[in-house]
């Protein structure tokens, strides 16, 4: 008995002692994928336990942003973005990261976008999981029958015409479809490339909100057109997600969003147009400037974490080439995650197995956070805009747009309540000045 009895002393004691890390995460495909696979991280590490809170994008953002402000520690790891991580570093949310990695972990694979993207004033505040920018996904089967031909660069007319062509809502078939979904991490950050490649911009040099410009009303007047006509019914409510299972599910003839989407399109495991789908540039209107994003979802440590050794050992581990290769091994090479680490796009096993990886890695060094406009701006960013108030922003502005989408008002009147509403965060935040 008195064996039996230690060994149960021992199971008990083990358990008291085992570290519980809560990671916050975004509901997206790689992620869950991630959670899937940490089963493999707790093996290696018995003395830590992962408990998972996954979320929708707008409510992960809405929950990690008012703990990490308030320093609240309900979370040991938070997914983020290149908006929040140099924003949340500078104000002391996150720790920093660049002297506390382990010599094994190569820092200098990172692409460059990705790695800045994460930092603010030589501080690195989080490791990038997936990396992405924006593509222009299409039915090569449709084409073909159609008699159409996709250039790899497509413009803002060939899209409309293509879709035009290619409509056919009797046969639960839209010639596109896109995010409508309100939101600035949503509708908004297709929305922000579109008035990008028509010349426009949020703010100019004096942070004067731009909305009631011509580039802004033909940009935004181009999409709402473009989805009456020819989206899905109930085009206000797709966002990522949903637009991602519609294309899979050969319900579109055309989809333009995040190069991530490539390896979840091209799996023939989920994906019923795997055999079928093409992949070109975003398309381009008046400039090829900002008309593709850069955007990243990374794991970063709050100040506040509870276990930060622990914590820095997982997120190590999920971003690391040793977790691409599991993925690989796992799920097969085109399903890895993408835009993150130079070594990935030096596979030929990855190469020879997913043939929008070079469109995607192009894609990613093109994006340009710096110039993201034709003309001048005082901010960074190419879909989101590094200040602190442009989450309200975009989210007010996603709105009156989907409010026009759907009909409820005109692009005109959408785009003068965005102007005045702008104004008026501005001038709280102290960027606009009578």
């Amino acid at each position: 008995m008195l064996p039996l009895f230690g060994s149960l002393l021992l199971t008990v004691f083990s358990a008291c002692a085992q570290t519980t890390l809560t990671i916050a995460t975004v509901n997206n495909g790689d992620m869950i994928v991630m959670q899937r696979l940490a089963k493999q991280f707790e093996q290696q590490h018995p003395e830590i336990r992962l408990d998972w809170v996954i979320l929708e994008e707008k409510i992960l953002r809405e929950k990690t942003t008012t703990d990490a402000a308030a320093h609240g520690g309900q979370f040991d790891i938070v997914t983020i973005g290149p908006l929040e991580a140099p924003i949340w570093g500078r104000r002391g949310w996150l720790l920093p990261l660049e002297d506390k990695l382990s010599s094994s972990y190569d820092l200098n694979d990172l692409l460059r976008p990705m790695r800045d993207g994460a930092s603010d004033s030589g501080h690195l505040y989080a490791l990038p999981f997936y990396g992405e920018s924006s593509m222009t996904y299409y039915r090569k089967d449709l084409f073909r029958r159609a008699g159409l031909t996709m250039p790899l660069q497509p413009t803002y007319d060939d899209i409309s015409r293509f879709a035009q062509k290619l409509n056919d809502p009797a046969h639960d078939l839209s010639g596109i479809c896109l995010r409508g979904k309100p939101g600035w991490g949503e509708n908004m950050g297709y929305i922000s490339t579109v008035a990008n490649t028509f010349g426009g911009r949020w703010f100019d040099e004096s942070w004067r909100p731009q909305f009631d410009s011509p580039e802004w009303h033909a940009a935004v007047s181009y999409y709402v057109d473009l989805l009456q006509k020819y989206g899905p019914p109930g085009s206000s409510s797709n966002g990522f997600n949903e637009s991602l299972t519609l294309f899979e599910n050969g319900r579109c003839a055309m989809w333009i969003d995040a190069t991530v989407a490539a390896g979840s399109l091209s799996n023939a495991k989920q994906s019923k147009v795997a055999s079928t789908v093409g992949y070109a540039s975003a398309p381009i209107a008046t400039t090829p400037r900002g008309s593709q994003w850069l955007w990243f979802w990374a794991l970063g440590i709050p100040s506040s974490s509870k276990h930060p050794e622990a914590a820095l050992k997982f997120i190590e581990w999920a971003t690391s080439k040793e977790y691409i290769q599991l993925v690989a091994q796992t799920n097969g090479w085109e399903t890895v995650p993408p835009g993150t680490r130079e070594s990935t796009y030096k596979q030929l096993q990855y190469l020879d197995a997913a043939p929008f990886a070079g469109l995607t890695y192009r894609s990613i060094m093109a994006a340009d956070p710096l110039h993201p406009t034709e003309k001048p701006v005082p901010y960074t960013g190419v879909q989101c805009i590094v200040i602190p108030s442009f989450p309200t922003i975009g989210n007010q502005v996603g709105q009156l747009i989907a409010a026009a989408l759907v009909g409820n008002m005109s692009v005109d009147e959408a785009l003068h309540k965005a102007q005045l509403a702008t104004e008026r965060v501005e001038r709280r935040a102290g960027l606009l000045h009578q």
